[in-house]
């Protein structure tokens, strides 16, 4: 791989975004760190970390896209189940405070409620 300047890295990114959001994006620089469109200040280094997703997720849905249009439509969907039903208590149905109470009665020693219960 090719190490990018960081004009090529800042011009880069920028198509990336423009791409990604439909929309002009600017990326303006004061002193050592980077403003796009005049948001959070960021260094360089989160330009390149950001720049290297949006290449690694362009690519990534470029290849997905390939890859679709190479398999046939013809797939059948599955019947939709209807999702279970969980047990929403693993506690025998006892309320926070009831399940306290229960816990320090069983402990040994002189264990005390909190206060407001």
């Amino acid at each position: 791989m090719t190490t990018l300047t960081k004009e090529e890295v800042i011009s880069q990114l920028q198509m990336a975004l423009e791409k990604q959001s439909g929309k002009a994006v600017s990326i303006e620089q004061a002193g050592s760190w980077y403003k796009i469109d005049g948001g959070k200040s960021v260094r360089f280094s989160e330009l390149e970390t950001m720049h290297g997703e949006l290449c690694a997720a362009s690519t990534a849905s470029e290849v997905k896209a390939s890859s679709a249009k190479a398999v046939v439509k013809a797939e059948v969907k599955p019947a939709k189940t209807q999702p279970s039903k969980k047990a929403t208590a693993t506690s025998d149905g006892l309320t926070p405070k009831q399940l306290w109470r229960q816990k320090l009665e069983n402990a040994a020693g002189s264990q005390t409620l909190p206060r407001g219960f």
